[in-house]
This record gives C-alpha cells, structure tokens and sequence, in this order.
C-alpha cells in the first residue's frame, strides 16, 4: 500500500502561509500590499478561510487611543507584563503596546465595522487585568464589534488578501517542512479530498496553525486545533517554548464548552457559587471578577473544591453561576447577543432571567513556536531559520508569558502579521527567486505506518482517553504524580495508536486517517506539555503546582522543549527579556519581579 504514496506535483510560490486564520491573513494582506506582485499560497484545514478559529473571538482587542485623556500605552505594558508573571518578553510587549492603535485604524480604513457610542467614538470596554495608573482602577481599553469581533478581523483581513494575488489550498494539511542548507523552502501539502501529496516550494514559509485546545477534553477551541504546527517544528528538530503555559477561560458553558465570553464579566456579570454568593471577593479583593483568566479560573475550583458548586444534572459536572440577570436589556441585545444566543441554543436559558452555568474552560496556549519580535523563528541557540516564520496562537514571541491577558490575543495576531510580512518582505531582496528541490521524507513513512498497522484497537477511544487523561492531571492544577503518571500512560497510547489499523486504506476524503495523524500530533504536543510542566516545580501564571504553589526566581526562565523521537525529550532555556526594566528609564521599577496581586 505505500507505493501508491508519491508526489503528485510542485507548486511554487514566494509566499506560503500555512493556516489562513487571522495572523495569517494579517500577514498576506500586508505582503500583498505593499508588494502586489508576490504569489500568495495560503494552506486551510478547514473547508474555507472564515471556519477559522478567530472568527469565534467574541470580546474584544486591547488599543491604547494616543488621544485617550486617561489611559497611556506604559500602562498597557504594565498590565501585560504583570499579567504574564513576570515572563512576557518585555522588547515584544513594547512593541506591540506601541503598534496596537495604528493596526486598529487599519482595520477601520479598510471595513470594519467597530461598535461606537452615542458621539460617534470607538466604543470601549474594559477586561480582566487591564488598568490605569498601575492598577488603580480598571481600563476601558478594549475596542470591538459587539460579540463577534474575531469575525470583523477575519473577515477584513480575508477581504484584503482577496483583492489581489493570494490562492487557497483548502481542506488540506502541511505534514512536513522541507529544508535546504538550513534554509526553509517550503512544505510538503496532504489534500484531503482528493488523497494527493503535493510539494510547494516558498521563498518564505509562514506557520500560523493555531492553538492545540483539542488536547483537553472541553475546550473553546474548534475542532481542528490539534497543535498541527507544533508538531511540524518538533520534528523538524526544533524547540517549543512553554508548552507547559496553557490558559483556561473561566467562563466556559457548562455542556459544550463554549466560551462565555469575558464580556459578560466587563459589563457586570457577577460569579456566584451554590449559596449564590459573589465569591471573587476572597481570591481578588480589588478587581473581583476582573482579576486576570488564571486566577479566577483557579477561584471557580476552588469553589467546586470546597463544595460550594451546583451539580449539573444533565452532563454530571460542578459548576458556578454567572449572573447577568440585572444587567439592562440594551446590554443583552447590543454587547452580549452572541453570547446570550449560546446559552438559550445550547441551554434553554435565558440570561435575563435565570443564572447562567459555567465552568473554566481550556482556552488559549501561551506557549509555542518560539520568535523573535518579527516573528522569525529561532532554533535551541537563538539563530534564526533563514525563511521560516511563525504567528498567532502556535507562536511564542513571547508577548503572554505564563497568562495572557483577555484581548491580547487578537491584538498579537493583527500586530505580529504585520511585523512578520514587514520582515518577509526585507527577506525577499536577500533570497533567491530559484528555489532548491527538496524530497520530504518523514511524510512518506509516517502514512505509510498508518496504512500498514494491522492491530483492532480504535483511533476515537485512544483519542478520548488522550483528552480524558489530560483533563485529570494537567489542566488548571497539577501535581507531580499526576505529570509522571502521564508521561507513562502517554507512551502507552502512543504504542497503542502505532498499531491501530485503519478501516479503510483509501487516501481520498479517509476521515480515520486524517485522524490518526492529528492524534499523534495530539500525543506530541500532551508529552511536551507534561514534561515542560514536571521540570517547573514551581507556580507561575495559568501553570499551578499543587505541591509548589509559589513562584521561585530560580525559574526566571522560558522553557525550550525538543522531542524528535516520542518521549525523547531535552530540555533548554531562553532568557526571559527585562529590557524595559534594564534601560532604567522613567517607571522602569514596575518592569521588575513584582508581587502579583488584584
């Protein structure tokens, strides 16, 4: 069966994007831009740009008005830098706080429809952790477009690509990287539809896969987000940088998991336990339900945990209430109608009435493709691999650290698009338009092991238990028994899943062998997450230690994790950027080791 595996063609390009999300998108369309003329090749998972993960982005992104007679960008720095335990990369944070209002206009001018108040401003809102004045009173920082804005960027973005020379390559998969005297010049492309191989060769590769949510066993994240591009860089010998920094959003909807939004809660919802209780008071005293994503999902468990939860007879889990039933109809119907939406489809509640069940939810991975500030990416010594690139979610430049902070996230994927195409284009005038054939090997014996495995077990039950596993020992609190038990139940399904047979051995539209290859990129990204986690005894933003709850200098430090064969893993370091800090310039003492607390 592995002789019907072959190359079915070359594509050529000068630009390939592998993911075609927001940073993706953000990227091309900059490219395009400001040089028209370059060949755009954008690779999906999905069957179209738009079921991309950003269109469910529903809050908000954070933008610093230079207008603003209250807010100032340092302030903005703080928040994030604070936000992140210490361990954003602070020569990023700059760069980013500084850039956010222009890539706000930019997406004004080119279509997107922003809310605005009653004198024709941008409106504005305010999220978990942003401030003024270093944490005296909470920001309104957050532009957006009701309930949806994930929706408005991707739909501005995808309109700017369209206008000039971009191709999609859909329901397709990149399975490998091709590399020529340490240069990336492209991908190796598994069509889905219709079976195929291809090649494409790229003068500029561009990683903008996504998070890896699926690990867990609910999540916000949709369907696809597998930790794909992760998984390339892994076996390209190259490192992930804090896997073990995965967000869980407190707010998810018990049930299907769905994201309730942190809108509801910057509008004024309010958390309430069995006794309905407002109960954020005990955890963050100042900014209750405001404080940032780790600690009020570590609050809602710790409710459950002492016994403070309500049983959902329906689906047999402990949750919290989040009350929004006092909230104007004007606020329901203009701000939150997305969300209300999900609750009457998915619960038969109606918000403005009845209390409202969540649960945390996984959300978002801090951790991933380690960068520099224009998104390059870096090998174990800090080189950078000459046209390889990556950004949004799979990427770790790092702007988040150990926790990020609500809006952050779509700010990240509009404004590091933006530098990376800014880079990609200086890096055409060094490169040659004559790319070097390069075969791809590892593609080849990977589906040819699947094809060929002859044992009965089923990819779907090892998938469950994958997530099962996950859920139990390496979400919002974890131990080290936990982290070990893992790693050898991981290598079990692993095994397990090497031997597994598939039903059908068609390469055309053969579902359980997409399939298979997502959950050894699942059992990947779980390995390097649990042991990045193992070797932290410490806790630090989203990753808690039971066993050591506080945080220790001696960890000031990115974790860089390399596994080229399963459980085969070596461990590195990168140092955590306090340039901000070190230029000692005016309220350089907020950029230190500081205390964290709301």
């Amino acid at each position: 069966m592995s002789k019907s595996l072959k190359i079915a063609s070359t594509l050529q390009c000068d630009l390939l994007i592998i993911g075609a999300g927001g940073a993706g998108l953000r990227c091309a369309a900059e490219v395009l831009e400001k040089r028209p003329e370059t060949s755009v090749i954008a690779i999906t998972k999905g069957s179209h740009p738009q079921k991309s993960h950003t269109s469910t982005a529903q809050g908000g992104l954070a933008a610093v008005d230079p207008k603003d007679p209250a807010d100032k960008t340092i302030y903005h720095m703080f928040d994030t830098w604070k936000g992140s335990d210490c361990t954003a990369d602070q020569g990023v944070v700059r760069k980013i706080t500084e850039a956010a209002w222009e890539q706000i206009l930019w997406l004004e001018t080119r279509g997107m429809h922003f809310s605005r108040d009653h004198n024709g401003k941008l409106s504005k809102r305010t999220f978990g952790g942003h401030t003024l004045n270093f944490g005296e009173s909470s920001a309104y920082r957050a532009v957006f477009e009701a309930d949806r804005t994930g929706k408005g960027i991707m739909d501005t973005c995808w309109g700017e690509s369209l206008k000039r020379n971009i191709s999609f390559i859909n329901q397709s998969i990149a399975t490998e990287l091709l590399f020529k005297d340490n240069q990336c010049i492209g991908c190796l492309v598994f069509k889905q539809k219709t079976g195929e191989l291809v090649r494409v060769l790229s003068r500029a590769t561009v990683l903008a896969t996504g998070g890896s949510g699926q690990v867990f066993k609910v999540t916000t994240n949709c369907r696809q987000n597998t930790g794909d591009g992760l998984t390339l860089i892994l076996q390209a010998g190259l490192p992930i940088m804090d896997p073990e920094a995965v967000q869980f959003h407190p707010t998810g909807i018990v049930g299907p998991g769905i994201l309730a939004s942190e809108t509801l809660r910057s509008v004024g919802g309010i958390l309430r336990n069995k006794e309905l209780e407002p109960f954020m008071e005990r955890y963050a005293p100042k900014m209750k339900e405001l404080a940032p994503r780790d600690l009020v999902a570590r609050a809602i468990v710790s409710e459950i945990r002492e016994g403070r939860g309500v049983l959902n007879p329906d689906h047999r889990l402990e949750h919290v209430w989040i009350d929004l039933r006092h909230l104007p109809d004007v606020v329901h119907e203009k701000q939150i109608p997305e969300v209300t939406g999900f609750f009457k489809k998915y619960l038969n509640i109606d918000p403005k009435h009845e209390l409202c069940p969540v649960h945390p939810s996984n959300h978002y991975h801090m951790g991933g493709i380690p960068t520099n500030a224009s998104g390059e990416i870096l090998d174990r010594s800090q080189k950078v691999i000459a046209g390889l690139f990556a950004v949004g979610e799979c990427a770790a430049a790092s702007f988040h650290g150990f926790n990020r902070l609500g809006t952050n996230s779509i700010l990240e994927l509009i404004t590091m698009g933006k530098f990376a195409a800014d880079r990609v284009l200086d890096y055409f005038n060094s490169v040659s338009d004559n790319l070097p054939e390069a075969k791809g090997h590892l593609t080849l014996s990977r589906f040819s092991q699947y094809l060929e495995a002859g044992g009965d077990d089923n990819i779907g039950k090892i998938r469950d238990a994958l997530r099962t596993l996950m859920t139990d020992k390496v979400s919002i609190f974890r131990t080290e028994a936990g982290l070990l038990q893992t790693m050898e139940t991981l290598k079990e399904l692993k095994d397990r899943a090497d031997k597994t047979a598939l039903s059908s051995k068609s390469l055309r539209m053969n579902q359980e062998l997409f399939q298979h290859w997502e959950l050894d990129n699942l059992l990947s990204v779980s390995m390097i997450i649990a042991r990045a986690a193992l070797d932290r005894r410490e806790s630090r933003g989203a990753h808690y230690r039971e066993d050591f709850p506080a945080r220790k200098d001696e960890f000031n430090y990115h974790t860089l994790v390399s596994m080229t064969q399963f459980g085969e893993v070596e461990m590195a370091k990168r140092e955590v950027d306090m340039s901000i800090f070190n230029e000692k310039g005016e309220y350089y003492e907020k950029f230190g080791m500081i205390e964290r607390k709301y």
